[in-house]
């Protein structure tokens, strides 16, 4: 995720978070990094001044009262908000790594077991949100955040009750992204079902995978048409063979043809399982692969300086005097971008080349058919362990030399 600095005209605090730089924006509002006293990550959201009315606070509210309602362990959790603040804010949970979108425009797609696996992780969280009466409305690339604990579905915005008459937006009015939108959302119809949100996976498995979304045109009203013509058919040039038929059916036009969500996951199921795999090692392969390996946070504060022991006669016991203990440098470990896995055959999806070369590591204990740990006398593990022993000896010998007993 990337961090601007933060303007001579943003606000240093607010409701008690220190702001450290930006991290989005939109018509309506500025999205922050910001820390809450506890050190807590958060992003906080405010809506710009320029645009705060009794409407828009009014929508602000609700926004709120729906993201008070939604849980889960794949949903980015509300932390707190005020919407009769000047301005209105709130604060969700910081994930810390880059957008599905940014991840594909910098790595490329990913393999079909990853696809499937982001495709199984979605749909399970998705299936949470529609049972509390929700529907997300506008699910995209850039609403899935792959963490450090795996992807994370943000930005409720859109939100609204399932079964309720009152609505963000007014009748008649199309509010989403045209790309990922479902014909009977782009038409304007009402009431919305589930399938809006089936449909948007579908063409966020149909990125990931293959690198573009089903419908593309530089002219929104063109777009507009190739969604909602039942002639034009979406774009899966690119796709897995194996994924091609469940994209077909999530991107189907009429939306009593596309599957329940709960057969969406075990359909992603089957294309793991096929190539081998258990659905929660293609998980943990997922989140190797599209983790963070830097610590953004960490660049954004200040570092702070330990003072130094004490070096007045009187500070020390009788008879000793300072040492300085210089210790060696941390060696950061190798993070792998993608974890050992079978070595797959030359015909297999799995061994098409992956963006950028992966880095060394060891590999996760019964993670595959073939799977196996690296010998515990391994080279890295050797140096890593001598420097420890070495370290801690001088630690030893320091403090036997210096000690008050």
């Amino acid at each position: 995720m990337h961090i601007a600095p933060l303007s001579p005209h943003d606000p240093a605090e607010l409701g008690g978070y220190e702001l450290l730089g930006r991290i989005g924006h939109g018509g309506m509002g500025q999205v922050y990094l910001g820390e809450s006293p506890g050190g807590e990550p958060a992003a906080v959201k405010v809506i710009k001044p320029s645009v705060v009315d009794s409407e828009t606070r009014q929508r602000f509210a609700q926004e709120v009262e729906i993201l008070k309602t939604i849980w889960g362990a794949r949903i980015a959790a509300l932390l707190d908000a005020d919407a009769e603040a000047d301005p209105p804010w709130l604060a969700t949970e910081y994930i810390e790594g880059l957008d599905l979108s940014r991840h594909v425009a910098r790595h490329g797609p990913l393999p079909s077991l990853l696809a499937a696996s982001l495709g199984a992780t979605l749909a399970e969280a998705l299936a949470t949100v529609h049972k509390q009466g929700l529907l997300h409305r506008d699910l995209k690339p850039a609403n899935v955040l792959l963490g450090p604990n795996g992807p994370k579905i943000i930005d409720f915005g859109l939100a609204v009750f399932a079964e309720s008459s009152v609505s963000l937006t007014a009748p008649n009015t199309v509010v989403g992204t045209p790309s990922c939108m479902p014909p009977e959302q782009a038409r304007g119809d009402r009431p919305l079902t589930p399938a809006v949100d089936v449909y948007a996976l579908g063409a966020v498995v149909l990125f990931a995978a293959s690198g573009h979304l089903p419908y593309q045109a530089a002219n929104i009203h063109v777009l507009f048409h190739q969604v909602t013509d039942p002639e034009t058919t979406p774009d899966l040039s690119g796709a897995p063979d194996e994924l091609v038929p469940l994209l077909k059916a999530m991107l189907a036009h009429d939306a009593g043809d596309r599957p329940a969500l709960s057969e969406v996951v075990q359909q992603c199921r089957a294309v793991i399982e096929a190539q081998g795999f258990k659905v929660a090692q293609a998980r943990r392969r997922l989140t190797t692969h599209t983790a963070a390996t830097s610590h953004m946070l960490d660049s954004l504060l200040p570092t702070v300086v330990a003072p130094p022991p004490p070096t007045a006669p009187n500070d020390l016991p009788e008879g000793k005097t300072a040492t300085t203990v210089v210790l060696p440098s941390a060696v950061p470990e190798p993070v792998p971008t993608l974890v050992d896995r079978p070595a797959p055959p030359s015909d297999s999806p799995m061994a098409e080349p992956q963006a950028g070369p992966a880095s060394p590591g060891p590999a996760m204990a019964a993670d595959g058919p073939s799977a196996s740990l690296p010998a515990r006398g391994g080279s890295g593990q050797r140096r890593h362990s001598a420097q420890a022993r070495i370290t801690a000896q001088r630690l030893r010998e320091v403090y036997a030399a210096h000690a008050a007993f």
